[in-house]
């Protein structure tokens, strides 16, 4: 319902066969552009702000392009992109100075290539800030082309140690810094190899034959990412023809990868390499926490552990919201997601099922919806089911003023009338998740109430969002979610205001220590109030002043969501159990800065 910018998404193709290879069995030798944007394009779900392209040519001769980037902004981004790439293969475009400033034949000539689609969660908008971001170099082997779903919560340590070794980052941004530092630690790669060729009696150009065929990203990337907190999965090209993606230790971010004899593939989800190269499920693999998927210059390829494995703390939004719901996995925990609400929503009804319409708010909640129903169909109930919310094309607001802009947005959804009987049916309504609460203010519960339903249940698939996210997510800010507004509320009408000052001046203690040694001290601010309590102030504080039927709010269980999703134990956005110092660092910090701003 309230749609929520989140992790970026990858794509990866490694060409393991002479180009002419592909144009013979094919029939183009535009090969791995047309399975990029198909990978790309299946992931569209996860960036619309911005994609970007990045390939490498290993066969150019010196004084000719062998790293190409193209990027666009928007949500049409990748199909600008491509049209380009169809215009230049076409001959009606000539390759532009700043990105495909070399022929056409050049650019196909690509047998690496790397997708990128990204969401701005923190940091700035704008061309400059989508990746992949380029390192360029007249060395082959200094070149790097970084992208990457990830967001790292120790930015300014990491920034700090690169200027204290007298560095001086043009730009302070998570995406850069690490473009930065991995490729200082490339370079010193590059040049451990130029010693030991020089050693071996190698001169000239065989130095530099040597080191394209002897670079080890592995260790690059343990001397790189040792340094982050944080959730991230990074992919990376270098001119020498290395490619290379990387997870997070603790696991949070998702990366799928399959090989052949022909390519090697990796994405941001499974599906998209199962559609894209007529995959089972059983074919594809997932790196592990700390892993990385590295295929050397000469295409072969292997898996490095490059930081030891933390605890897993696979994301569990993912599952609920994130992901395409095509993964049959993800299929599955989302009906159980759904199915497993049955007992809360029977209860809410007062067990009457026959008067009782139930539905789902599009688009994302289906799969839920349809376990829901399932769920009461195995315990014997005839349930009543119908489309009742309909998700309309964004309105265009730009010709009214504030008071007109919140009536318009106010209709992005509609319903389907006399889909139930006024006054004499119950509507129970499922979302995935319910996180700032405004389109349920200003929207649903409005045009839900035109139908005069005698009680409104709305259910969420997920718990209640209590803490902001770190990894990826846009849910930075406490105050933004309503089950902390309610709390707020409910500390300040039962006079409990004590509490709130000692979490301050707790958060502000674990502040002042080495942040491994940090807590979450917010957690506090929750424990005196029931979810039902917390529930029945998200009602008042949500409800409008207008509204005739009465509303009840069911949440998912913590209990309900690991039992679905058993293999995603991640779940800090609920629980307030961050996997890593970051986090715990960020949202004592977090609390501090709303209690400080309310001060003011």
């Amino acid at each position: 319902m309230e749609q929520l910018k989140h992790e970026c998404g990858v794509a990866m193709i490694r060409l393991l066969k002479p180009l002419d290879y592909y144009e013979k069995k094919y029939g183009t030798w535009a090969y791995g552009f047309n399975k990029l944007y198909l990978m790309m394009e299946k992931q569209h779900n996860r960036g619309q702000e911005g994609a970007g392209i990045a390939s490498v040519s290993l066969k150019n001769e010196p004084g000719t392009e062998y790293m190409f980037r193209e990027k666009a902004e928007g949500k049409d981004a990748i199909t600008e992109i491509f049209k380009r790439i169809e215009e230049l293969k076409n001959g009606r475009m000539e390759a532009s100075a700043e990105n495909f400033n070399s022929s056409t034949l050049q650019l196909f000539n690509s047998q690496l290539l790397m997708g990128h689609l990204r969401y701005s969660t923190t940091g700035k908008s704008g061309l400059t800030f989508v990746h992949p971001f380029l390192r360029r170099n007249n060395w082959r082997a200094k070149n790097l082309c970084l992208c990457g779903n990830f967001n790292m919560t120790n930015i300014d340590e990491v920034f700090r140690f690169l200027t204290e070794q007298g560095q001086s980052p043009r730009i302070y941004g998570d995406s850069y810094i690490t473009l930065e530092l991995m490729g200082h630690r490339l370079d010193r790669e590059v040049e451990r190899l130029f010693a030991e060729a020089k050693e071996q009696g190698l001169q000239g150009t065989a130095i530099t034959d040597y080191i394209d065929n002897h670079v080890e990203m592995a260790n690059v990337l343990k001397k790189t990412m040792c340094h982050y907190d944080g959730g991230y999965v990074m992919c990376g090209l270098t001119g020498s023809g290395e490619m290379f993606s990387v997870r997070d230790p603790w696991g949070i971010r998702p990366a799928f990868w399959y090989q052949d004899d022909e390519i090697i593939a990796l994405a941001s989800e499974r599906p998209v390499l199962q559609t894209t190269f007529d995959l089972q499920a059983e074919d594809i693999r997932e790196l592990t926490p700390g892993q990385a998927l590295i295929v050397r210059k000469n295409g072969e390829s292997h898996l490095e552990q490059i930081m030891p494995a933390q605890q897993l703390s696979a994301c569990s939004f993912e599952r609920i919201y994130f992901s395409r719901g095509s993964d049959r996995d993800i299929y599955q925990e989302r009906k159980r997601l759904g199915e497993q609400l049955t007992p809360a929503i029977l209860k809410a009804i007062d067990g009457d099922v026959a008067n009782t319409v139930f539905s789902y708010i599009p688009n994302t909640a289906e799969v839920a919806y349809y376990g829901m129903t399932d769920g009461f169909r195995q315990q014997g109930y005839n349930v009543r089911t119908e489309k009742v919310v309909w998700k309309d094309i964004k309105m265009r607001t730009f010709i009214a003023d504030n008071s007109e802009r919140n009536d318009l947005a106010a209709h992005v959804y509609d319903i389907s009338y006399g889909s139930l009987r006024p006054n004499e049916d119950n509507l129970v309504i499922i979302d995935d998740s319910i996180v700032r609460g405004t389109t349920l203010r200003e929207s649903i519960f409005k045009i839900l109430d035109r139908l005069h339903p005698k009680k409104i249940v709305m259910v969420s698939s997920s718990p209640q969002i209590r803490y902001p996210d770190y990894y990826g997510i846009d849910m930075a800010r406490l105050e933004e979610f309503c089950a902390f507004r309610a709390t707020m509320a409910l500390i300040e009408e039962r006079g409990l205001w004590q509490l709130v000052n000692d979490t301050y001046l707790a958060c502000k203690r674990e502040l002042a220590k080495p942040k491994k040694q940090m807590q979450n001290c917010v957690r506090a601010v929750y424990e005196p109030f029931t979810v039902d309590d917390i529930n029945q102030k998200i009602v008042e504080m949500l409800r409008p002043t207008d509204m005739q039927a009465p509303i009840e709010l069911v949440f998912q269980s913590i209990e309900g969501l690991h039992e679905a999703c058993p293999n995603h134990p991640g779940d800090w956005y609920f629980t307030g159990h961050y996997p890593t110092p970051g986090g715990n660092k960020l949202v004592n910090q977090a609390f501090v800065n709303y209690v400080d701003q309310k001060l003011k």
